[in-house]
C-alpha cells in the first residue's frame, strides 16, 4: 500500500470579510497567544532532563508542530484568497455571499449562504461556492425552479429568496 494520495482539487480562492476575519483572528490567536505557551511547556520540559522519555516534551514538540502547520496554511491560503466585501451590483440574482432559502416539493424551506470553502466549519447554514449545491444555484433569480444534483439523487427546489447583507466596517 503507498502513502501516494492524488492532489484535492484546487479551492475556489473567494472568501467573505466575515471568514476572512475569523481565520485572521485564529492565525493571531495561534501566532501570539498558543504558541508561546506551549514553546514555555515545552522548554520547561527539557529543563528536567532527559527527553527521550519526557512525555510532556514529546507531547509539547507535537503541539508545536501541528500549530505551525496550521499557522503556515493560514497565511499561504489568506495571501491567495481574495476578499468580497461588496454586494453585487444585481441583487435579483444568486452570487457569492448570497443568503438563499430553498423550497422543496413537500414545502420545507431552507436557508443557506453561498461562501468560500474556508469558512464551512463557522455557521451550520454555509455551503461552499464549489459544492453542487451553489454551483446550480449560481445566476439563478428569485422564484425560478432548480435542479439539483447530489450523490446521482435529482431533487427540484424554488428558489425562494435571495438576501445580502451589506459589509458595515
Amino acid at each position: 500500500m503507498s502513502r501516494y494520495r492524488p492532489p484535492s482539487a484546487p479551492k475556489s480562492a473567494y472568501i467573505t470579510k466575515e471568514g476572512s476575519d475569523i481565520l485572521l483572528t485564529e492565525l493571531k490567536y495561534l501566532w501570539k497567544e498558543k504558541r508561546p505557551q506551549v514553546t514555555d511547556t515545552v522548554r520547561e520540559a527539557a529543563a528536567q532532563g532527559d527527553r527521550s522519555e519526557n512525555a510532556e516534551y514529546i507531547y509539547g514538540k507535537k503541539q508545536l508542530r501541528e500549530i505551525d502547520r496550521r499557522v503556515r496554511y493560514l497565511e499561504k491560503r489568506l495571501a491567495a484568497c481574495t476578499v468580497v466585501e461588496r454586494v453585487p451590483n444585481d441583487r435579483s440574482k444568486v452570487f457569492f455571499g448570497a443568503w438563499i432559502t430553498l423550497e422543496d416539493e413537500q414545502g420545507t424551506k431552507k436557508r443557506y449562504r453561498i461562501v468560500g470553502p474556508d469558512e464551512l466549519d463557522h455557521h451550520p447554514g454555509y455551503i461552499s461556492i464549489d459544492s453542487p449545491v451553489a454551483r446550480a444555484l449560481l445566476k439563478k433569480e428569485e422564484g425560478e425552479e432548480v435542479l439539483i444534483r447530489v450523490e446521482g439523487k435529482e431533487k427540484m427546489y424554488f428558489l425562494d429568496a435571495i438576501e445580502y447583507v451589506e459589509v458595515i466596517g
